[in-house]
């Protein structure tokens, strides 16, 4: 069983979530620490993530894929049973923090690497999230045929390479995520003509140093 997490990672998650003005409950953060458990200890025999200590899974793997859920509540706007993709999943990031904190969206995770879709699945199966399906495919071999109404990646490809490896399953109403760091001016110029960018706005990470930028875009 992984360990039970410490008072300063439930403390670092609370103020965390309180910064980004999220309303967690005390069942959804229990889950959410409960999966860098698992995170923790299947990373000290599969090499999941390069960051080792949980204390800092919270603020760079938990708080870091919540960042996007204020823009992606506005989408939603109190809508049930979207299609969200997350392209490029690896350990679950950002796909298993917004599933749990979004129980009533279907959530696809997508890998073409067996250890770490392994890993998503068992973990998918032991936090009990109904609403998750985990591939293991790549994005190009990828069919689906429920239309992504979003499509997320956290730093798995260029603009440009996630846009076109989304060209057969993006719709005109799918929104793509891409989750980046510094402002991506040189990425935003090379994307093909008929996507837009939708909206590239700065993420505040509480615990993490460095620039995040959400880049949304549209065919």
């Amino acid at each position: 069983m992984p360990e039970a997490p410490s008072k300063a990672m439930r403390k670092l998650l609370e103020s965390g979530a309180k910064t980004l003005e999220l309303d967690l409950s005390a069942v959804t953060q229990d889950t959410l620490l409960r999966y860098i458990g698992l995170l923790d200890k299947w990373n000290k025999a599969y090499n999941l993530s390069a960051i080792r200590d949980p204390y800092t899974m919270v603020s760079r793997h938990l708080l870091d894929s919540l960042s996007v859920l204020p823009r992606m509540s506005e989408l939603m706007a109190g809508i049930v049973g979207l299609q969200i993709m997350d392209v490029g999943t690896g350990a679950g990031l950002p796909g298993i923090p917004l599933a749990i904190c979004l129980p009533d969206q279907h959530f696809t995770l997508l890998d073409s690497n067996g250890k770490k879709t392994r890993f998503v699945l068992q973990t998918a199966h032991e936090l009990g999230l109904k609403n998750v399906q985990v591939v293991q495919d790549r994005i190009e071999g990828f069919s689906s045929a429920a239309e992504p109404d979003i499509i997320l990646s956290r730093a798995f490809a260029s603009l440009r390479d996630f846009a076109s490896g989304c060209e057969n399953l993006a719709s005109t109403n799918t929104h793509l995520f891409a989750m980046k760091g510094e402002y991506p001016q040189q990425e935003i110029d090379d994307l093909p003509a008929h996507w837009q960018v939708v909206q590239c706005e700065p993420l505040l990470v509480p615990g993490c140093e460095g620039e995040r930028h959400l880049v949304v875009m549209k065919k």
